[in-house]
């Protein structure tokens, strides 16, 4: 679930009121966990109204209610959740006399997160360009935003507050990489995770923490010797299809530039077929799995209450979607 950091202080014209009401994630590199010495400073930093949705808020498009409800029926479970978090937001928003829209999760998109190595999708979607620019749409029209951006500044000011606290105290995450996070315990955020998850402290730590284990497991991946020399074969197809990259980053990377439709899945194709062809994307998968069970084995208290409350919240939250 996930990440990001959001804050309600020095709210200064649209532009910042909306970054602080959407959202920018930061992930940190990987590192060995580290926490300050004793009577040292913390390394403190505020992260507010901040989960998964980062990125998937900006993955939604406006809805009817139909579509809403339909999502208990066939979301995934990290979409129902969102939806009814939205909800229960919604409705203390209104009692803040604030206005706010739920928005439907648009249809989950595919993650590759190492190597693109489906072929046929490559074909046809190349590396997603339709997808970015949905995404670019749905921000676009998104309502929340057009509602921030027609207030006046003192309004602004006053809906991020009461979405994300006042100030960013009551919960606090010591992260593996040594951070400290923290997030106001009040607001409309605030009160709809402690409605859905119950144990908003415990919730807070797992989503933060696991979080940042993702982006230290990928770094990790990517830094594998195993990983490594599997690249290496898989360059020396990329060159011999005429596609000189040295990893999947900046094959992609420069396709995402702006190349035309036709050269970004010619591209695509490339890097999925040798993807296949030279096990790449076998070897990366096994030593994503490898370092995902040190990770869980390391911290299980985080995982285990992730994967808890989550389960727990299921049921409530497709009980609130049902009630809409």
């Amino acid at each position: 679930m996930g990440q990001a950091a959001r804050t309600a202080a020095g709210v200064a014209g649209a532009a910042a009121a909306m970054s602080l009401l959407l959202g920018c994630t930061g992930h940190s590199d990987d590192a060995p966990a580290r926490r300050p010495a004793a009577g040292a400073q913390a390394d403190t930093r505020t992260d507010t109204k901040a989960d998964s949705r980062a990125g998937a808020r900006a993955d939604t498009r406006a809805d009817t209610e139909a579509d809403v409800r339909a999502v208990a029926r066939t979301g995934t479970s990290r979409q129902v959740l969102d939806v009814a978090e939205q909800l229960l937001e919604r409705d203390c928003m209104r009692r803040h006399g604030f206005r706010f829209w739920v928005v439907a999760p648009a249809t989950a998109r595919r993650d590759f997160p190492y190597v693109l190595d489906d072929i046929g999708w490559a074909r046809t979607h190349g590396y997603g360009a339709e997808q970015r620019a949905a995404l670019r749409r749905a921000a676009a029209i998104d309502p929340n935003k057009h509602y921030l951006l027609s207030l006046p500044p003192d309004r602004r000011t006053a809906v991020v507050a009461a979405l994300n606290g006042p100030r960013p105290e009551g919960l606090t995450a010591d992260l593996p990489n040594g951070v400290r996070v923290t997030h106001s315990d009040t607001g409309c955020t605030a009160e709809a995770e402690r409605r859905l998850y119950g144990d908003l402290p415990a919730w807070f730590r797992a989503t933060r923490t696991t979080t940042v284990l993702t982006g230290e497991r990928m770094a990790a991946v990517q830094q594998d010797q195993r990983y490594l020399d599997a690249r290496e074969d898989w360059a020396r197809c990329m060159k011999a299809a005429g596609q000189p990259y040295t990893d999947p980053r900046i094959s992609r990377a420069t396709a995402e530039r702006g190349v035309s439709r036709a050269r970004e899945i010619r591209f695509a194709v490339a890097e999925a077929t040798c993807a296949r062809s030279t096990g790449l994307s076998r070897v990366a998968a096994a030593v994503d799995r490898s370092y995902d069970t040190r990770l869980r084995q390391r911290y299980p208290g985080a995982y285990g209450d992730l994967a808890r409350l989550t389960e727990a919240a299921l049921p409530r939250a497709r009980a609130l979607i049902a009630r809409g």
